[in-house]
């Protein structure tokens, strides 16, 4: 895979690699994992406490894409660093703000 996005039966969906307590908040481009999956790099200076670090991921990632943060819902990976959101809504926006990223090397 060479982007985040999945498309499935079910939807539409964006794999992001979080990392809290970070400096900033920030979209760092495109991380791959050991196994070869592509995901989005998010780094947020929320701890990852009672939700505070998972409500960072979706308002950095929404602002970042100029979307309201209604256009995700969490899929799965809510007590993990690698998360996965459901896009509801902006799918053309998020996709075309997702193109300006090149694989790592």
């Amino acid at each position: 895979m060479t982007t985040p996005l999945r498309k499935t039966a079910k939807g539409l969906f964006l794999h992001i690699r979080c990392t809290p307590k970070s400096g900033r908040d920030e979209i760092c481009g495109l991380a791959i994992s050991s196994t070869g999956a592509v995901s989005l790099a998010v780094k947020v200076t929320a701890i990852p406490d009672k939700g505070k670090a998972n409500a960072a991921v979706v308002e950095t990632v929404a602002k970042a894409m100029r979307v309201p943060k209604s256009s995700f819902r969490f899929a799965a990976g809510e007590t993990a660093r690698d998360k996965v959101l459901e896009i509801i809504s902006n799918h053309a926006v998020i996709e075309a703000f997702l193109a300006q990223f090149s694989m790592p090397d």
